[in-house]
């Protein structure tokens, strides 16, 4: 099976599907081949940031402390930022979180909600400037953009900012709520209907 499966070309360029790398590790397992199939788990943390391969490979090093320490920082150095948002939200490592969306905000499409909201949510208590960085992120797309139908949630996302304001000591070098929220006000002036739910 592992000769096969080394032999097959992969169904897609570059890197291929979890149900052939799991299959693969599988069959190094089986023939005893460990160093080779513990490789293979970190390759595919590394490409997918996959939580489960790196748990299982971190098991088989008897939870080293170094090691996860090590990955967790390779995570927050993904290339994609909202991947690597994600995984250190869910492992949970929210320290390391914040300081990628600090870091990284620049880097942040704000029309990912799916992950930027339970990700802010999740950062609120715990670094109130990195959570309204998130924040910011949507707001900025839904009224660069227009997107309308998204207007009543970008008016919360500003009021959870507003409310965030008050335990942030240090902004950072970004902007202050104050500024941010009257530089929006001026630019979108004209999108009557948010402007009405900011009121």
């Amino acid at each position: 099976a592992l000769e096969t499966l080394e032999a097959a070309e992969h169904p897609h360029r570059g890197w291929p599907g979890f149900d052939w790398a799991d299959t693969r590790i599988a069959a190094l397992d089986a023939v005893g081949q460990d160093d080779a199939a513990q490789s293979a788990r970190w390759s595919v943390f590394e490409w997918a940031l996959s939580a489960s391969h790196l748990k299982a490979y971190l098991k088989r090093l008897d939870d080293d402390f170094d090691t996860e320490e090590q990955a967790l920082d390779r995570a927050r150095r993904h290339p994609d930022v909202l991947q690597a948002l994600r995984f250190l939200k869910n492992w949970p490592d929210l320290d390391r979180a914040a300081q990628l969306v600090i870091e990284r905000a620049d880097e942040i499409n704000g029309d990912f909600y799916e992950i930027l909201v339970p990700a802010a949510e999740a950062l609120a208590s715990r670094s109130p400037l990195a959570a309204t960085l998130l924040l910011r992120a949507m707001i900025d797309f839904t009224l660069d953009n227009a997107r309308s139908k998204r207007y009543k949630y970008a008016a919360r996302h500003l009021e959870e900012c507003a409310r965030l304001a008050d335990a942030i000591d240090d902004f950072r070098g970004f902007e202050s709520h104050a500024d941010y929220d009257a530089r929006i006000r001026d630019k979108h002036r004209r999108k009557t209907s948010f402007y009405r739910l900011i009121e």
